[in-house]
């Protein structure tokens, strides 16, 4: 056993595991697992930097995961950030942030790592599973980007598009500081337009119609999921492995678009930090599944962050 400590910092969100790893069995178990919304890419989209306060907020989790890590025992960290440090000009303030709190230097992975993170993290527990079928289409959507993988025991072919729930929301529904509520039909089209681009872009590397198993990551599909059990809180046990329907997503998008900000706030299963990007969010998911026919997702909770734990091990 390997007791290790992935920690994945994204556009909106940063999160921590704490697992024993066992190569032998393949098995990853959890010691503590959670999740902070930072919103670390606030406004990088337009200004290409990281904003101050977005920083401070990322760097308070951060001190708190350094509680939980040392309280564990912890033999091995390693800490990814995506998207939003990727594209950001002040990047080295937010290295160096991280440095000085958690003791080792932030990985600014590529699209391309993040994508095999995320299948390994996504499909392992799947092996010898005889109601999926192989080839599986792993797709994580996260708030600046979204990853496309295709795979059976190995990645075939991995892409990286720069389309998120975040991303999205800023580039299209956020108007003087306000976010529009609900968007207007001509805010939804000109958003499913990018997200459409986006898929052409990801199709010319990824054969993304090959896939016989569509499988989601990330809290935008957890919260679908959530949203389509009408699950009275957010209820991990129940959303990882559950599975929602093509129909489902579209009702559950179509519903999201339409409704307030209040409306959405009072959905006991969103978190707080998703209510302004859990439409553009769920708009990428249905997006996908009508390009490649897909009737169903298989919802994962385990990703990128179990990815990274494995690397480690």
């Amino acid at each position: 056993m390997t007791r290790v400590a992935a920690i994945d910092c994204g556009t909106n969100s940063i999160r921590l595991l704490v697992a024993d790893a066992d190569p032998a069995t393949g098995e990853l178990t959890d010691l503590d697992r959670r999740m902070t919304i930072v919103r670390l890419g606030q406004g990088v989209d337009r200004t290409g930097r990281l904003a101050p306060e977005a920083l401070e907020r990322t760097f308070a989790a951060c001190r708190e995961y350094a509680d939980v890590i040392k309280e564990h025992g912890a033999e091995r960290l390693r800490f990814v950030a995506t998207s939003a440090s990727r594209d950001a000009e002040n990047r080295e303030d937010f290295v160096r942030g991280v440095l000085d709190i958690l003791g080792v230097e932030p990985e600014v992975i590529t699209g391309d790592q993040e994508a095999e993170f995320s299948f390994t993290g996504a499909t392992k527990e799947l092996t010898g599973r005889s109601d999926l079928t192989r080839p599986y289409l792993v797709v994580d959507i996260g708030g600046g980007s979204t990853e496309f993988v295709v795979g059976g025991d190995h990645v075939r072919a991995a892409r990286s598009v720069d389309v998120g729930c975040v991303r999205m929301t800023e580039r299209h529904l956020v108007h003087g500081g306000e976010v529009s509520d609900p968007p207007t039909e001509e805010e939804i089209a000109a958003m499913r337009a990018d997200i459409e681009a986006a898929l052409d872009l990801a199709e010319q590397s990824v054969p993304l119609r090959e896939a016989h198993t569509l499988v989601g990551l990330a809290g935008s599909v957890t919260t679908v999921s959530a949203i389509a059990q009408e699950l009275p809180a957010y209820d991990s046990a129940r959303i990882h492995h559950s599975r929602v329907s093509r129909e489902r997503v579209r009702e559950i998008t179509e519903r999201l678009l339409r409704s307030t900000h209040a409306e959405r706030a009072a959905i006991p299963s969103l978190h707080p930090g998703r209510v302004d990007v859990i439409g553009a969010g769920a708009l990428v998911l249905l997006a996908i599944m009508e390009r490649i026919g897909a009737e169903e997702v298989v919802v994962s909770e385990h990703d990128i962050l179990d990815g990274i734990g494995w690397s480690l091990a």
